[in-house]
């Protein structure tokens, strides 16, 4: 009888403790069900399609894109290609606070996993295609560095056949200049601006080209599905996840702070944890790089971009130009503000923001609960308490978006 009762008195603690276990970690309520669906990859919508590049679904021209991203030949001095600061293995970017290629970026490299989703490209939104943001790194002097009409007579030389099969007769190229461009040497400015407008009209629209195929390729580079997405999955069908997949539970408690307390998905929202626009963050400048405005200065770029949707060498009819008509062109939101950066893969490619000021999630965490004041303009965060609980919770919840 003793025993019995010594029993019941320590069934009763046990239980209490189940009890108390299951009410700190509650099921997650059908509003909370309904925004973790929308954060997986199964509500990613179709490829979009890219109707300012006819060619961007073409496997031909795709194969003939993969070529020269990985072709060190399309640079200056033949040392740099795209996969330089793009790596295939780590999620097609490279570890680093800033972009090193024929020299050192103002910024750091974004992934490209699921880059064709996006409405705007770079960190500053400079570019309104995909393939117009191809062209970007192919003249800047700290990238490939190269010029177009050297670039024009590459693709002659080398893939000719291949070209033509895809885009049409190459335009003449006789007696054009060997180096020839916009931006680069002065010598190679000088010499762009003494050619006639028809000449320059050849070498620009195999140059679009070029950017059209490795545009075509990089709609391939699509997130791979996360620990997060099968557990999402199995929440979403009310069936228990496979043990590998389900999220312990100090990830659940971070997703709840996610999704709510932390009020992350208003910016890292929709299935590539962006919503792909432009915020004031407060995040610090870095010492020795010039002024960076973000935003403020890529309206003003994308504007004057002569590869963008109002152009020449856009494919179809300006239909398709409706966040160039309607972007926001001034106002005080503009100012240091960057786009959005995805999630996906975060907890692998420290360090973080637009030229790698922050090192560690952690660290990240710390500055949007913190909320400092943006050292120009005017920050979007408001402060908010986390306990430093709270913060493990958040760190390891994000790290599922990567395994």
């Amino acid at each position: 009888m003793v025993r019995s009762i010594s029993r019941l008195f320590l069934a009763v603690p046990l239980a209490m403790l189940a009890l108390l276990g299951s009410c700190s970690q509650p099921e997650f309520s059908d509003d909370e069900k309904a925004v973790i669906a929308s954060l997986s990859l199964a509500s990613l919508p179709p490829l979009p399609p890219d109707t300012t590049n006819k060619y961007a679904d073409s496997p031909a021209a795709a194969a003939l894109g993969a070529t020269l991203f990985f072709d060190h030949r399309l640079s200056r001095d033949g040392t740099v290609d795209c996969a330089t600061c793009h790596k295939i293995d780590r999620q097609f970017q490279d570890d680093i606070p800033r972009a090193v290629a024929a020299g050192t970026n103002a910024r750091r490299t974004m992934p490209l996993a699921g880059v064709a989703w996006s409405p705007w490209f770079f960190w500053d939104g400079r570019r309104d295609s995909l393939w117009a943001q191809a062209l970007g790194p192919l003249e800047d002097q700290v990238e490939h560095a190269g010029n177009r009409t050297a670039y024009a007579r590459f693709m002659a030389r080398n893939f000719q056949e291949r070209y033509e099969r895809i885009f049409g007769p190459l335009p003449p190229l006789e007696g054009l200049p060997d180096n020839a461009g916009p931006f680069g040497t002065a010598a190679e400015r000088a010499t762009w601006a003494a050619m006639s407008p028809q000449q320059q009209n050849a070498v620009n629209s195999v140059f679009a080209n070029i950017g059209k195929a490795i545009a075509a390729f990089e709609r391939s580079l699509t997130p791979p599905e996360t620990r997060f997405d099968r557990f999402a999955r199995a929440l979403a069908a009310a069936t228990p996840p496979a043990p590998a997949d389900d999220l312990s539970g100090e990830e659940r408690a971070g997703l709840r702070i996610f999704i709510g307390k932390g009020n992350c998905v208003r910016c890292h929202n929709g299935p590539r944890f962006t919503d792909g626009h432009f915020h004031n963050t407060g995040v610090p400048s870095v010492p020795g790089l010039a002024p960076d405005l973000g935003r403020e200065t890529g309206v003003a770029k994308v504007a004057a971009d002569p590869f963008n949707c109002f152009g020449a060498f856009r494919d179809g009819s300006d239909a398709a130009c409706g966040e160039l008509r309607f972007m926001v062109k001034d106002g005080p939101e503009l100012r240091r503000a960057y786009k959005t950066p995805s999630l996906r893969g975060v907890a692998g490619r420290p360090p973080y923001m637009h030229a790698g000021q922050i090192a560690t999630l952690e660290a990240v965490v710390d500055h949007d609960a913190r909320a400092p004041a943006s050292e120009d303009g005017h920050t979007e965060l408001t402060p908010l308490t986390l306990s430093d609980r709270e913060r493990k919770e958040l760190v390891a919840f994000l790290k599922t978006l990567g395994e």
